[in-house]
Protein backbone atom coordinates (compact mmCIF):
# COMPACT_ATOMS: atom_id res chain seq x y z
CA UNK A 1 0.00 0.00 0.00
CA UNK A 2 1.31 3.28 -0.97
CA UNK A 3 1.53 5.82 1.83
CA UNK A 4 0.44 9.15 1.43
CA UNK A 5 2.55 12.11 1.62
CA UNK A 6 0.42 14.25 4.04
CA UNK A 7 3.04 17.48 4.22
CA UNK A 8 2.65 17.49 0.65
CA UNK A 9 -1.36 17.52 1.36
CA UNK A 10 -1.02 20.73 3.56
CA UNK A 11 1.09 22.26 0.93
CA UNK A 12 -1.64 22.26 -1.74
CA UNK A 13 -4.38 22.98 0.97
CA UNK A 14 -2.32 25.69 1.94
CA UNK A 15 -1.20 26.84 -2.17
CA UNK A 16 -4.88 26.53 -2.67
CA UNK A 17 -6.32 28.99 0.13
CA UNK A 18 -3.45 31.59 -0.62
CA UNK A 19 -4.49 31.66 -4.62
CA UNK A 20 -8.37 32.33 -2.81
CA UNK A 21 -6.77 34.92 -0.22
CA UNK A 22 -8.29 33.27 2.29
CA UNK A 23 -7.15 33.07 6.07
CA UNK A 24 -9.57 30.41 7.68
CA UNK A 25 -9.58 29.78 11.49
CA UNK A 26 -7.75 26.80 12.57
CA UNK A 27 -8.13 24.56 16.12
CA UNK A 28 -5.34 23.19 16.67
CA UNK A 29 -5.39 20.49 18.76
CA UNK A 30 -2.01 20.42 20.87
CA UNK A 31 -0.11 17.63 23.38
CA UNK A 32 2.38 20.43 25.03
CA UNK A 33 4.41 23.61 24.28
CA UNK A 34 7.00 22.01 22.75
CA UNK A 35 5.21 20.25 19.93
CA UNK A 36 3.40 23.08 19.14
CA UNK A 37 6.51 25.26 18.28
CA UNK A 38 6.69 24.29 15.03
CA UNK A 39 3.38 23.78 14.33
CA UNK A 40 2.60 27.20 15.66
CA UNK A 41 5.16 28.92 13.30
CA UNK A 42 3.99 26.70 9.88
CA UNK A 43 0.36 27.46 10.62
CA UNK A 44 0.41 31.11 11.69
CA UNK A 45 1.20 32.57 8.55
CA UNK A 46 -1.72 31.10 6.89
CA UNK A 47 -4.75 30.75 9.37
CA UNK A 48 -5.92 32.46 12.23
CA UNK A 49 -4.85 29.29 15.13
CA UNK A 50 -6.94 28.46 18.25
CA UNK A 51 -4.62 26.18 20.22
CA UNK A 52 -6.87 23.72 21.84
CA UNK A 53 -5.96 22.22 24.91
CA UNK A 54 -7.29 18.88 25.36
CA UNK A 55 -5.15 16.21 27.19
CA UNK A 56 -7.28 13.96 29.67
CA UNK A 57 -4.59 11.60 29.20
CA UNK A 58 -1.59 13.36 30.70
CA UNK A 59 -0.75 11.90 34.34
CA UNK A 60 0.00 12.99 36.97
CA UNK A 61 -2.39 15.99 37.33
CA UNK A 62 0.67 18.55 38.33
CA UNK A 63 2.28 17.26 34.84
CA UNK A 64 -0.73 18.13 33.52
CA UNK A 65 -0.94 21.58 34.50
CA UNK A 66 2.68 22.19 33.57
CA UNK A 67 2.17 21.56 30.25
CA UNK A 68 -0.93 23.47 29.69
CA UNK A 69 0.48 26.45 31.78
CA UNK A 70 3.99 26.46 29.56
CA UNK A 71 1.59 26.24 26.29
CA UNK A 72 -0.01 29.12 27.36
CA UNK A 73 3.17 31.27 27.99
CA UNK A 74 5.03 30.12 24.88
CA UNK A 75 1.68 31.58 22.54
CA UNK A 76 1.72 34.59 24.45
CA UNK A 77 5.70 34.83 24.02
CA UNK A 78 5.98 33.58 19.87
CA UNK A 79 5.68 36.63 17.69
CA UNK A 80 3.23 35.08 15.18
CA UNK A 81 1.89 36.91 11.46
CA UNK A 82 -1.76 36.42 12.46
CA UNK A 83 -2.74 36.19 16.35
CA UNK A 84 -2.89 32.50 17.64
CA UNK A 85 -5.28 32.07 20.53
CA UNK A 86 -5.67 29.37 23.42
CA UNK A 87 -7.91 27.59 24.96
CA UNK A 88 -8.21 24.52 27.63
CA UNK A 89 -10.57 21.69 27.55
CA UNK A 90 -11.75 19.98 30.39
CA UNK A 91 -9.50 17.72 32.26
CA UNK A 92 -11.31 14.60 33.54
CA UNK A 93 -8.73 11.64 33.50
CA UNK A 94 -11.65 9.07 33.71
CA UNK A 95 -12.34 9.92 29.88
CA UNK A 96 -8.87 8.26 29.09
CA UNK A 97 -9.20 5.72 31.59
CA UNK A 98 -12.77 4.57 30.30
CA UNK A 99 -11.52 4.83 26.14
CA UNK A 100 -8.28 2.63 27.13
CA UNK A 101 -9.92 0.15 29.20
CA UNK A 102 -8.58 -3.47 28.45
CA UNK A 103 -5.43 -2.42 26.66
CA UNK A 104 -3.64 -1.18 29.78
CA UNK A 105 -0.74 -3.48 29.29
CA UNK A 106 -0.33 -3.11 25.56
CA UNK A 107 3.21 -1.41 24.60
CA UNK A 108 2.70 2.51 23.19
CA UNK A 109 2.21 2.84 19.71
CA UNK A 110 -0.47 0.62 19.84
CA UNK A 111 -4.31 0.09 20.04
CA UNK A 112 -4.06 2.10 23.12
CA UNK A 113 -2.55 5.18 21.94
CA UNK A 114 -4.69 4.91 18.58
CA UNK A 115 -7.63 4.96 20.95
CA UNK A 116 -6.37 7.99 23.02
CA UNK A 117 -5.41 9.69 19.00
CA UNK A 118 -9.38 9.18 18.77
CA UNK A 119 -10.52 10.77 22.07
CA UNK A 120 -8.82 13.25 21.56
CA UNK A 121 -9.58 14.15 17.89
CA UNK A 122 -13.35 13.99 18.13
CA UNK A 123 -12.99 16.28 21.18
CA UNK A 124 -11.19 18.54 18.95
CA UNK A 125 -13.29 18.40 15.97
CA UNK A 126 -16.59 18.80 18.02
CA UNK A 127 -15.33 21.88 19.61
CA UNK A 128 -14.74 23.09 16.26
CA UNK A 129 -17.90 22.24 14.99
CA UNK A 130 -19.23 24.34 17.86
CA UNK A 131 -17.53 27.39 17.33
CA UNK A 132 -18.00 27.16 13.82
CA UNK A 133 -13.77 26.91 12.51
CA UNK A 134 -12.97 26.33 9.41
CA UNK A 135 -10.32 23.34 10.30
CA UNK A 136 -9.38 21.15 12.75
CA UNK A 137 -5.64 19.12 13.19
CA UNK A 138 -2.97 18.59 15.49
CA UNK A 139 0.43 18.52 16.47
CA UNK A 140 0.55 15.18 17.40
CA UNK A 141 1.98 13.91 13.82
CA UNK A 142 5.23 15.98 14.90
CA UNK A 143 6.63 13.23 17.34
CA UNK A 144 8.67 10.71 15.66
CA UNK A 145 6.93 8.15 17.66
CA UNK A 146 3.72 8.85 16.84
CA UNK A 147 1.45 7.02 13.71
CA UNK A 148 0.91 9.86 11.09
CA UNK A 149 -0.86 7.77 8.87
CA UNK A 150 -3.09 6.85 11.62
CA UNK A 151 -3.66 10.53 12.61
CA UNK A 152 -4.47 11.84 10.21
CA UNK A 153 -7.02 8.63 8.87
CA UNK A 154 -8.99 9.32 12.01
CA UNK A 155 -9.02 12.86 11.18
CA UNK A 156 -10.03 12.43 8.33
CA UNK A 157 -13.17 9.97 9.62
CA UNK A 158 -14.07 12.51 11.78
CA UNK A 159 -14.06 15.00 9.17
CA UNK A 160 -16.63 13.10 7.11
CA UNK A 161 -18.52 12.68 10.61
CA UNK A 162 -18.88 15.83 12.10
CA UNK A 163 -18.71 18.23 8.58
CA UNK A 164 -15.58 19.80 10.12
CA UNK A 165 -12.15 19.78 7.41
CA UNK A 166 -9.31 18.01 8.42
CA UNK A 167 -5.92 19.72 7.67
CA UNK A 168 -4.25 16.68 6.79
CA UNK A 169 -0.37 16.89 7.98
CA UNK A 170 2.93 15.18 8.98
CA UNK A 171 4.47 18.06 10.59
CA UNK A 172 7.60 16.13 11.19
CA UNK A 173 8.78 16.79 7.57
CA UNK A 174 11.02 18.81 6.94
CA UNK A 175 13.06 18.63 9.64
CA UNK A 176 10.10 19.66 11.88
CA UNK A 177 10.80 18.20 14.71
CA UNK A 178 14.20 18.96 14.81
CA UNK A 179 13.05 22.32 14.45
CA UNK A 180 10.44 22.37 17.69
CA UNK A 181 13.05 21.03 19.61
CA UNK A 182 15.17 24.31 18.68
CA UNK A 183 12.79 26.66 19.15
CA UNK A 184 11.42 24.77 22.56
CA UNK A 185 15.21 25.58 23.86
CA UNK A 186 15.26 28.99 22.48
CA UNK A 187 11.95 29.65 24.52
CA UNK A 188 13.42 27.91 27.59
CA UNK A 189 10.60 25.91 27.49
CA UNK A 190 10.13 22.65 29.79
CA UNK A 191 10.06 19.82 28.01
CA UNK A 192 8.45 15.88 29.45
CA UNK A 193 10.47 12.85 28.94
CA UNK A 194 7.42 10.68 28.28
CA UNK A 195 4.48 11.02 26.17
CA UNK A 196 1.66 11.79 28.76
CA UNK A 197 0.05 9.28 30.20
CA UNK A 198 0.84 6.81 32.97
CA UNK A 199 1.29 3.87 31.08
CA UNK A 200 3.89 6.05 28.66
CA UNK A 201 5.36 6.94 32.23
CA UNK A 202 5.79 3.76 33.21
CA UNK A 203 6.87 2.28 30.31
CA UNK A 204 9.85 4.79 30.14
CA UNK A 205 10.66 4.74 33.62
CA UNK A 206 11.72 1.30 32.99
CA UNK A 207 13.89 1.82 30.18
CA UNK A 208 15.83 4.70 31.84
CA UNK A 209 16.30 2.38 34.92
CA UNK A 210 17.00 -1.04 32.68
CA UNK A 211 20.05 1.35 30.60
CA UNK A 212 21.13 2.92 34.09
CA UNK A 213 21.53 -0.60 35.05
CA UNK A 214 23.25 -2.12 32.22
CA UNK A 215 25.45 1.04 32.37
CA UNK A 216 26.68 0.06 36.16
CA UNK A 217 26.77 -3.36 35.54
Amino acid sequence: MNRINYQSVMEQEIAMLQEQNRVPRLLLHSCCGPCSSFCIKSLSDYFYVTVYYYNPNIYPPEEYALRAKEQERFIKEFPTKYPVSFVEGRFDPQEFYQCVKGLENLPEGGERCFRCYQLRLEDTVKYAKENKFDYFTTTLSISPLKNAQKLNEIGGELANAYGVPYLFSDFKKKDGYKQSTLIAKEYDMYRQYYCGCIFSKKQRDEEIAKKQSETTA
